[in-house]
């Protein structure tokens, strides 16, 4: 099987076999902190904020899908410095009925290029946030991995 080249593609061909049923998802995000030590998050079309990361393509390694994600949605180049940790013990239902499980793997990542900008798709806004400064947070997932950031946490597997 050729490896397919989008993550849509990567969607529609697992959506294709189970439909909107409950599948595992395998994704990866990323933590980026400024100089203050600051998280970057990004502003989703929900309004609420989350993590840099997405789902991982097929054929691609979790480091991977985190550097392409990162720049993707932020427009910053990356290199995957720690893991972070392994989240697996949330459940999802979307908008248009798909039930996931989302396995993500969190890594630290540091800033080697690009230009921050938001590619005004699945990203509306980046911006840095301190602990004590945290907007809304899309989803549970994203509020214990960003909680994990803050507290220095590493080899979390949940």
């Amino acid at each position: 099987m050729d490896k397919l080249k989008k993550v849509g593609d990567t969607i529609a061909y697992v959506r294709g076999m189970v439909g909107h049923k409950l599948v595992f998802m395998p994704a990866a995000c990323a933590c980026i902190a400024d100089e203050e030590g600051r998280l970057l998050l990004q502003k989703r079309p929900s309004g609420k904020w989350g993590l840099p990361g997405g789902i991982c393509e097929l054929g691609e390694t979790a480091a991977e899908s985190a550097v392409r994600e990162v720049y993707e949605e932020t427009g910053l180049e990356v290199n995957v410095t720690e893991l972070i940790g392994v989240y697996s013990g949330y459940q999802v239902v979307c908008a248009n009925g798909d039930e996931l499980q989302p396995v993500v793997t969190l890594f630290r990542a540091e800033i080697t290029g690009g230009e921050l900008k938001a590619d005004g798709g699945e990203t509306l806004e980046l911006r840095y946030f301190s602990q004590d400064e945290l907007p809304e947070i899309y989803c549970r997932q994203h509020e214990d991995m960003t909680a994990d950031f803050f507290t220095g946490k590493t080899g979390i597997y949940r």
